[in-house]
Parts: structure tokens; sequence; C-alpha cells
């Protein structure tokens, strides 16, 4: 397994988490929606598909370290828990880049800037980054 091919993996689920919170409503009510809005069956099945392509292909690899936090990011996806797939796909990232850090993977400057596209598409999709927010509660 290379790192471009763990990095299409990532693209791919953040692909599917980006699709999946542009189908939230801005505001959900707790009480009108009590079990959450859960991804499409199909989105699931594509995006459990890629996790675990990159289960099987990461054995015997440097990046089979990645592999709880991928499913992690999974089985917060199934529950519609954007939140907790985001931050598992962020802590995904994080490993890599120690990773590279720690020279245990090698990291060319295209999949350097993917690294970073990632993040930035993951951080946006979080609720709360919204720039009409930006500010908001700084008088707290």
């Amino acid at each position: 397994m290379l790192t471009a091919e763990v990095l299409d993996a990532i693209g791919g689920l953040t692909a599917h988490v980006k699709a999946y919170a542009a189908t939230l409503p801005s505001i959900v009510h707790l009480k009108a929606v009590p079990s959450g809005v859960k991804p499409a069956v199909g989105a699931i099945d594509s995006y459990e598909l890629i996790v675990s392509r990159a289960q099987g292909q990461s054995a015997g690899t440097p990046y089979k370290a990645l592999n709880e936090s991928l499913v992690c990011s999974l089985e917060a996806f199934e529950q519609g828990n954007l939140i907790g797939t985001v931050q598992a796909l962020l802590a995904v990232i994080d490993q890599l880049e120690r990773m590279q850090r720690d020279e245990e993977i090698e990291v060319g400057r295209v999949d350097e800037k993917r690294l970073t596209e990632y993040r930035v598409v993951l951080r946006k999709v979080l609720p709360g980054n919204q720039p009409e927010l930006d500010g908001a509660g700084g008088s707290l």
C-alpha cells in the first residue's frame, strides 16, 4: 500500500462525509428527530467498502495503524454521528502526519497538499464553522 492509496481512501471517505453533511438541516430539533438523520444505506455500504479495502491493503504495512481510526469513523458514519466521523478522520490525518514526521512513511509534496485539503474540508463540515458564527461567544 502506498501513501497515495491511503489518501485516495481518505478522499473517498471525506467525499461521503461532505455529501452526508450537505443533506443535514442547518438546525436539527432533537425532539422532532430523536434518532438523528442517518446516511443513506448506499452511502454507508460505499463507506464500508472503502474502509474494508483500506484495511485489506494495509496488512503488513505501517498503514495498518490507521485501521482502528478508520473503523471508528465507519461506526460513527453508520450512526449518523457527523462529529464523531470527522474526528476519527482527522485522527487518521494526524496519524499520517506523525508517521511522516517519524519517517515511518514518505509523503511527497502533492500528497502533503492533499492531506491539508482533506483536513480543511473536514473542518468546514463540522457544525459551528459557518463564517456568520465567527466571533460568536467571544464576549463570554
